[in-house]
């Protein structure tokens, strides 16, 4: 680890030159609220090649760039897609946005995901407030020599995501009528699809949402102290006793359909954190 902190000082500086702010909150847009991007104010977007030590997306409706400007009158700065382990990355390299976001003074980080939905009580389209993670990516950030300006050896990992985000965030979603569930997803490298079995098994383990992302960020947004609001969009139903093929295609159809919903917690949630900061 002791080769970020250069790394991230130098991500920083690029990013400043072009946009000199400091953002209330980092946002990483996964698969269904990409759109969101077009609604930030004032942009200056980054293509991530043009970022050092940023990688590159490859994933299917990843854009690729980073997004500074305004939303919901806060000043954020936004990955307009993302980066997998199954994209061959290591994960201190797919997490190093964040400590960026950090060091460019953001003491939020918000994310989304689309995830497989393994809760029967869940549906394709569905929303949940992630309220725990568990790691099975067989791998993790913190891995190595531990930098004290990064953050400490151990972090505690008691309540990974911000209790009180997630009080807003269910009452956001009562607010506007729409149902949001509360419960853990878990993180599994892809590219493949789950057998029946490991649905079985993941299911058996405590996880409602399966996914291949989102962990490994939120892991270092702990590592960095902030505060961490996440989200999953349930893009396909994944039970064993009915399982059906996974289409690609229909996946993304589902994941932008709840694009609303997703928007809704982004700009409800920075606004209750920029509320709070003024409080």
């Amino acid at each position: 680890m002791l080769e970020l902190y250069d790394q991230i000082q130098a991500a920083a500086a690029a990013i400043r030159a072009q946009w000199d702010h400091k953002p209330l909150a980092g946002v990483i847009l996964g698969t269904g609220l990409g759109n969101l991007a077009a609604e930030i104010k004032d942009p200056v977007a980054i293509e991530y090649p043009d970022i050092p030590h940023f990688p590159r997306s490859t994933a299917t409706s990843h854009r690729g760039r980073l997004v500074c400007g305004t939303l919901a009158g806060q000043p954020i700065v936004a990955m307009e897609g993302r980066f997998h382990q199954y994209e061959g990355y290591p994960l201190k390299q797919i997490t190093l946005p964040v400590r960026v976001f950090k060091a460019l003074g953001a003491e939020l980080l918000i994310v989304s995901q689309a995830v497989g939905g393994m809760n029967p009580h869940y549906q394709s389209g569905d929303v949940m407030i992630i309220d725990d993670q568990i790691n099975l990516m067989g791998d993790n950030p913190l891995i190595g020599v531990n930098d004290d300006r990064l953050g400490p050896r151990f972090p505690d990992m008691c309540a990974p995501y911000t209790p009180e985000l997630i009080d807003a965030g269910l009452e956001i979603a009562r607010q506007e009528n729409f149902v949001a569930h509360r419960g853990v997803t878990v993180a599994v490298t892809g590219p493949n699809l789950e057998t029946r079995a490991e649905y079985r098994f993941l299911r058996g383990i405590g996880a409602d949402v399966v996914g291949m992302s989102t962990v490994p960020e939120v892991i270092v947004a702990v590592h960095s102290a902030m505060r961490v609001f996440g989200l999953s969009v349930v893009t396909d139903m994944c039970l064993p006793d009915a399982l059906k093929p996974a289409n690609v295609e229909e996946i993304i159809a589902v994941a932008n359909s709840a694009e609303w919903k997703l928007r809704a917690l982004v700009l409800g949630i920075l606004q209750y954190e920029a509320d709070r900061a003024r409080s």
